[in-house]
């Protein structure tokens, strides 16, 4: 991958889009890259469209704010794409060419012939992966679908290592209260709740992130024409 990424997560309210950032950004760093975080939503409540926007380098980073042309898209929700919940539309606006798009479904979704012809123009690479089903079958909650995102990021990309990854998420739930939002606030606490031990919570979330690098599969754009 290139050393200069930029990464657009859309998802729902609730799904730790933010979150997920965040343990990517800090295990970025830990890597000893530059890396910066931004969360997007409107109001905050479930199931909401919400953004997050991932950038890293080698070199410091000066852009900030919403990604517009990103490397990586994470589509978090089907409903981003089958209902348009999303700030951006089509749900693929401005990938780069030759970008990458990761898809939490337990199914495979049609896109129209339109679209099917412009991201097999700019070569886009799509991958699938059951991200809520997993998180459900491992963790018993779907609190875990971000983790279960980030295996298939580290799947498809090699971007950082689960070294990097844990001690993130070790420092999120482990260390000092973090707060970006008050629902993600409360979505953390929420995921402390559903373990006895902040070990095991890293435990199955690290679980859900090899098991999801396993079943990640790519997706045929020929397939989906409708």
């Amino acid at each position: 991958m290139s050393n200069n990424l930029s990464i657009r997560m859309s998802g729902l309210g609730g799904q730790g889009v933010v979150t997920a950032a965040n343990i990517l950004g800090g295990a970025l760093v830990r890597a000893g890259k530059q890396s910066t975080v931004n969360p997007f939503f409107g109001a905050e409540k479930r199931l909401a469209p919400a953004e997050s926007y991932v950038r890293v380098s080698d070199e410091k980073i000066y852009e900030r704010g919403e990604i517009i042309y990103p490397d990586i898209i994470m589509i978090y929700h089907p409903h981003v794409i089958t209902l348009g919940k999303s700030y951006t539309m089509p749900f693929y606006d401005g990938l780069k060419k030759n970008g990458i798009i990761i898809i939490n479904s337990d199914e495979e979704l049609p896109m129209t012939d339109e679209d099917i012809e412009q991201l097999e123009e700019i070569g886009a690479r799509i991958y699938y992966i059951a991200a809520t089903t997993i998180s459900i079958e491992t963790a018993g909650t779907e609190l875990s679908t971000n983790m279960a995102m980030l295996g298939a990021l580290l799947e498809v990309t090699d971007l950082v290592s689960m070294d990097f990854i844990k001690a993130s998420l070790e420092e999120r739930f482990g260390g000092k209260k973090f707060i970006a939002s008050g629902s993600t606030a409360a979505l953390d606490d929420a995921m402390k709740g559903k373990f006895e031990k902040i070990s095991q919570l890293i435990q199955k979330n690290m679980e859900i992130v090899e098991v999801s690098g396993v079943k990640t599969k790519k997706y045929s754009l020929g397939k989906g024409r409708v």
